[in-house]
């Protein structure tokens, strides 16, 4: 056979197919968004100027604005800047009828409606928050040119309605149409990747394998995800059937996932810190049960979990849970052979309850994952929505922020009757509007102003020395081309994003032309000097008027995820557990965004979450089980063990709402004292993990008190010698 030539043998190599996917899966998908991007832009322009609308402009703008490489976020975003522009429009129409003949009413109106919006952005951080964006400056930027002719305002209001529609449209089918990439094929990549890696997480710790920064880098991960597959369910629903029926079901899978990773969480910690205080023939005695389900887990580390291997997993967990009860009394009978102390007993019982709620927990997403097969199941039945937790401080700070710029700006434009005035307070309108939700509004706007700084030298030389020598459509996206491919590549980019953002929209919005075309440089000019000055006053409102990634959020939110213990005691205990999951973990992901470059502040942080969870769960725990305890005199309300509890959970308030060593003192006594009244309490039940209750309540409360006593914690730097009272392991 003849071999073939060099050339061939390397085009059929399969180190080049190796290759050309790599790098189809990373700069190729880039590559075809911008070509999306380029398409769509044109075919829209193109559509505007045949059909004559007044700013074809604007709609080509809608294009950048609502443009994303998924089909699923282009509908998402499309469907709320409709809606954000509705709503923007309709309160312009009215404040022009309200105050057409007083700019500076108007203006103030403007200025409170625009910080309402801004406070809304802060407060919904997904694809909502752009329609509340859109609502503030779509207001701004229709109501302000109207001002000057108030019996148009309501026609301009239209006009931007349908020219936004028409952007809208064409992007939605230029992302369907023209290879297209799924959000939902995203979700479901990423959920069944995740449990992979958690599973290879849960069999690291099981062994005692895991470090310290290895284990927090990987919580940090768990909960990146978990919110950002909240979101991207979220918008799921807009292009695929298929997910839409089983939503309820990708939500409970998310929730439960929360749930698996702080059990594990729970039992982690326990296991380290028995492992750190020397005592080693417990971490022995209860080392077997655990080997089983790490070998158990094995067989789906580091792969993707599909559907027919979580139904695989939902059999190997039921035939382990089913015998781990027997498991633990083997065990227990072996390790009552070496005289244990009570606070050893405590250890080894702690531990297994802690498993045995950890695979009781995984079952129960296992089943869930394995459900997805199936279009209807019954565990699509779940009321229990993910629950994001904003500070109420940093929203009311942001809208704070947006209506002094608008009172400054729109003052100095009113006082010195500059023409582009107008410009520059509606652009800060919009900058501050889309900086808003952003983790860091001064790098935002600043980004911004530089990229519209540089589409406005490259708009200068187009409008006045290209485009009057061009003729027809062609050649008009001839030269519009570059900048367009450059300002996609650098919104790709999310370091440069908001250069990108600046220079498409900004350059459309003073360079493109429109039907009729007026060449006029002074005015060109001063409304580009308006546009970035409006920016620049929007960066510097953002690092002086309470800036949201400066220390006095982070107390705040620190204070918020403290407060979710308090939450834990006294919510109401219907879908408590799923919502103390998702907001703390929400909260944590906000600050750990907001403290980006301060891993000192981040650390403290996670290490807070850590506590708070470990703490507030077993809290619910504690109130799940007492709200099902049959009724017996050993149970009843009176009884000194739930009183104990009772005035426990008020010190655990007072302890995580303001810590000091006087409160852990209290904290520690309260939690010695509850654990003393449930061993002084006999029940008619055997006393076995899976069938007495006071010995599960006895668990988490000896929980509670080594969570408490964790050197690791930051409560460690409140504590001084170990509290009097019984001698527990900590």
């Amino acid at each position: 056979m003849t071999p073939l030539p060099a050339p061939l043998r390397w085009l059929y190599s399969l180190e080049w197919r190796r290759g050309f996917f790599d790098w189809a899966r990373s700069d190729g998908v880039t590559w075809v968004y911008i070509f999306k991007v380029l398409f769509a832009a044109f075919l829209t322009l193109w559509l505007a100027m045949r059909l004559e609308l007044p700013q074809p402009r604007t709609a080509m703008i809608t294009v950048f604005i609502v443009m994303q490489p998924q089909s699923g976020h282009v509908l998402a975003k499309s469907f709320y800047r409709f809606l954000g522009t509705l709503a923007g429009s309709a309160v312009m129409v009215a404040l022009i009828a309200l105050f057409a003949q007083n700019t500076e009413l108007f203006l103030g109106s403007l200025a409170i409606w625009v910080g309402i919006c801004s406070a809304g952005a802060a407060r919904y951080r997904n694809f909502r928050a752009y329609g509340f964006v859109l609502a503030g400056y779509t207001a701004a930027m229709v109501g302000l040119p109207a001002l000057a002719h108030p019996d148009g305002a309501f026609m301009a209001a239209v006009w931007r309605v349908l020219e936004i529609s028409l952007g809208i449209i064409c992007s939605t089918l230029v992302s369907a149409a023209i290879l297209p990439q799924s959000a939902s094929a995203a979700m479901r990549n990423a959920l069944y990747q995740r449990f992979g890696v958690f599973a290879l997480f849960v069999t690291d710790g099981l062994r005692g394998r895991s470090k310290r920064d290895a284990f927090e880098a990987s919580n940090v991960r768990f909960i990146a995800e978990a919110v950002g597959l909240e979101g991207l369910r979220s918008v799921t629903v807009f292009e695929d059937p298929h997910m839409r029926r089983r939503n309820g079901r990708l939500s409970r899978l998310n929730s439960e996932f929360m749930g698996i990773t702080t059990r594990f969480n729970a039992l982690h910690q326990l296991l380290e810190r028995l492992r750190g205080s020397g005592t080693d023939h417990v971490v022995a005695a209860i080392k077997p049960g655990l080997q089983d389900l790490a070998e158990l887990l094995d067989g789906f580390s580091g792969r993707a979990l599909t559907n027919a291997d979580a139904g695989r997993l939902v059999i190997a967990l039921s035939a382990y849970k089913e015998g781990l009860p027997a498991r633990v009394r083997s065990l227990r009978a072996v390790f009552q052979e070496s005289d244990p102390s009570d606070a050893e007993q405590l250890d080894f019982h702690t531990a297994y309850e802690l498993l045995y709620r950890f695979v009781d927990d995984l079952h129960s997403y296992a089943q869930t994952h394995a459900s997805l097969a199936d279009h209807s199941h019954a565990r699509e039945q779940w009321d229990e929505p993910f629950t994001p937790q904003t500070n109420w401080m940093a929203s009311a700070a942001s809208g704070i922020r947006a209506a002094f710029i608008l009172v400054v700006l729109g003052s100095y434009w009113v006082a010195t009757a500059w023409p582009s005035g107008a410009t520059m307070t509606l652009i800060a309108a919009a900058t501050v509007g889309l900086s808003a939700a952003t983790p860091n509004p001064k790098r935002m706007a600043f980004q911004m102003a530089c990229g519209t700084l540089l589409g406005a030298l490259i708009g200068f030389v187009e409008m006045f020395f290209i485009f009057p020598w061009i003729d027809g459509f062609p050649l008009l996206c001839v030269m519009l081309a570059p900048v367009i491919v450059l300002g996609s590549f650098l919104t790709s980019r999310p370091q440069y994003a908001g250069v990108g953002l600046g220079l498409l929209i900004f350059f459309s919005t003073g360079s493109v032309p429109d039907n009729f075309t007026v060449y006029n440089p002074y005015a060109f000019i001063n409304d580009y000097i308006a546009m970035v000055l409006g920016m620049l006053v929007c960066a510097a409102a953002g690092a002086i008027i309470l800036p949201p990634n400066s220390r006095w959020l982070w107390r705040r939110l620190e204070q918020d995820l403290r407060g979710q213990v308090v939450y834990a005691i006294s919510g109401k205990l219907r879908g408590l557990a799923s919502s103390f999951e998702s907001s703390t973990r929400d909260l944590l992901h906000q600050a750990y965004g907001l403290a980006a470059g301060q891993p000192q502040v981040q650390r403290n942080l996670l290490r807070w979450m850590f506590v708070v969870l470990e703490v507030g769960h077993a809290i619910i725990e504690l109130r799940k089980e007492q709200a099902i305890l049959p009724v017996h005199p050993a149970y009843a309300e009176s009884q000194p063990w739930r009183q104990a509890i009772r005035v426990m959970g008020r010190s655990l308030v007072r302890l995580f709402l303001q810590p000091s060593q006087s409160n852990l003192e209290r904290g520690l006594i309260a939690v010695d004292h509850a654990i003393s009244r449930v061993q002084a309490t006999d029940e008619p039940f055997a006393p076995h993990f899976d069938t007495s209750a006071l010995r599960r309540v006895k668990s988490y409360l000896h929980f509670i008190r080594t969570s408490l006593l964790d050197p690791q914690s930051p409560l460690a730097a409140y504590a001084t010698a170990k509290p009097q009272g019984l001698e527990h392991a900590s």
